[in-house]
């Protein structure tokens, strides 16, 4: 297939083609504030020509909405689960500012399902729709529907969003069970946070397909998720959630695949963060942990991450040699010296210090003589305490560095038995947008079943979850399965986890 893969980052956007596995072309263009700006500037100057096959898009543009508490819907949540799940109501312990921009209010009705796939009580279906003529009352269109151990079973959610989809037919209504698994509060607050974005995605994919059409381009548009793979763009706008973290899993993504290796260590460096992760079989090793996303415990794939406020742009103290974590961010080829602004960055030292050649190196000539070498020192620290964390066994480890501010990362680390630079490695990132391909995920709960059969259960659910997101059925392979006993349960309970992922079904 012929693909373009592009990645908005705070900093640049990023844009590569991809043909029949060779990288044709790669360029660049600083981030706009609309976003879609800098998508079509880097098309024009990747202008990839007639027979795209797809098009491929990373953004956070999700998740600094939940940062930033900007341009986010009032949400009513529906808890499935009275009388026994109402002493800690819908956005508890949430921050303020952020209840503030999302809450629209609260209402538990009886019914769900007990730890066992048992139902718990019947659903209330006189509560639901008096919950929705409520909502409906208080204009709200987002809605977020959420019942006890719905990942084994999610028959209520589904029958309240029915009912609620009558009295609200302009409401984005998410269920829990889509969105995440095991854990009744995490869970709601993904499901919270997926129903507050909705519109705001949908209004995001439109503007890219608008981006894409006036440019020529006729290709079906997909969104990176969190887990490296992508979905297509209907499906995206559903679930913004699970594109959170798609901006370091691609760069993680598109290292694996430059450089060849399915195990290491990656560090991705933009002009904002840099961000460590460790590739597993060619995937980013996911959290198995509770993840907060801007101050909210949530539950759903994401990878395990580190991030830092290290990058191409971050400010730094003359005085002190401090770096960071404040950033131009995309402002950068504006407001660093070199580029003849009056803002000492990262970038000016690393020219300073002949690491790089960019924009006027006479304009840091007058730095003070040691500052070079004290602010790569305070670097060098930083990195080498990250790369350790992220680590899973003692020694020494491969690292591969990525981004534009790789420049940064020196080539001798303690802990790292070689940094690996790989070409095309500044957009690592959209190359991991360009090979992406398309998953399913099964995490549920079996019972009276051996372990061959449960896990062999679970593959074909994930399969079918795979084709229907829009994989070429003969090209699915396992990616991982796992699977834990759960003593408190009867009948020989297993949680298993199943990802499949296969190559884009050809339209």
């Amino acid at each position: 297939m012929r693909r373009i893969g592009i990645d908005v980052g705070g900093t640049n956007t990023d844009a590569v083609l991809i043909e029949a596995g060779r990288l044709l072309r790669s360029v660049k263009a600083p981030t706009t504030e609309d976003v879609t700006g800098g998508i079509v500037a880097a098309l024009q100057r990747l202008a990839p020509g007639p027979g795209v096959d797809a098009v491929m898009i990373g953004t956070t543009h999700f998740v600094n909405a939940v940062v930033q508490r900007r341009h986010l819907a009032r949400v009513g949540g529906l808890r499935i689960g009275a009388p026994a799940t109402v002493s800690l109501p819908a956005f508890t312990d949430w921050p303020e500012d952020l209840r503030a921009a999302v809450d629209g209010g609260f209402w538990a009705v009886a019914g769900g399902h007990d730890y066992d796939g048992r139902a718990f009580l019947p659903l209330d279906r006189a509560a639901v729709e008096a919950a929705g003529l409520e909502m409906r009352a208080r204009g709200l269109r987002a809605v977020a529907v959420t019942a006890l151990f719905s990942p084994l079973t999610g028959e209520h959610e589904r029958e309240a969003a029915e009912i609620l989809g009558r009295i609200l037919p302009d409401a984005a209504i998410t269920c829990s069970h889509e969105v995440g698994g095991i854990g009744l509060l995490e869970r709601e607050n993904g499901a919270l946070l997926n129903a507050a974005l909705v519109p705001l995605a949908a209004a995001t994919v439109r503007r890219f397909e608008a981006a894409i059409a006036a440019l020529g381009i006729a290709a079906p548009l997909y969104l990176t998720q969190n887990d490296g793979t992508v979905t297509d763009a209907r499906r995206a706008a559903r679930f913004p959630v699970f594109s959170f973290a798609c901006g370091p899993t691609n760069s993680m993504r598109g290292a694996a695949w430059l450089s060849g290796l399915r195990d290491a260590v990656v560090v991705d460096v933009g002009g904002t963060t840099a961000d460590f992760g460790h590739l597993r079989g060619g995937f980013p090793r996911e959290a198995n942990a509770v993840v907060q996303v801007g101050g909210v415990r949530t539950l759903f794939r994401m990878p395990d991450l580190v991030s830092i406020g290290l990058g191409g742009g971050s400010l730094v103290d003359a005085a002190t040699g401090e770096v960071g974590p404040r950033s131009v961010g995309y402002r950068l080829t504006s407001e660093a010296l070199v580029f003849g602004g009056e803002t000492l960055t990262a970038t000016d030292v690393a020219v300073a210090a002949g690491l790089v050649a960019l924009g006027d190196a006479a304009r840091v000539r007058d730095l003070p003589p040691d500052l070079p070498e004290r602010v790569m020192a305070r670097i060098r620290a930083r990195i080498e305490e990250h790369v350790d964390r992220v680590k899973t066994a003692a020694g020494d480890v491969t690292l591969i560095a990525v981004g534009g501010g790789a420049f940064l990362v020196p080539d001798r680390l303690a802990g790292v038995a070689r940094v690996l630079r790989v070409p095309h490695g500044d957009c690592a990132n959209a190359v991991g947008a360009a090979i992406a391909q398309v998953s399913g995920e099964v995490d549920q709960i079996y019972q009276g079943l051996s372990r061959e059969q449960a896990i062999a259960a679970a593959r074909r659910l994930a399969e079918a979850r795979a084709e229907a997101a829009g994989a070429a059925p003969g090209t699915l392979s396992l990616v991982e399965a796992e699977d834990m006993p759960v003593a408190y349960l009867p009948g020989n309970a297993m949680r298993v986890r199943v990802k499949v992922v296969g190559d884009i079904a050809a339209a």
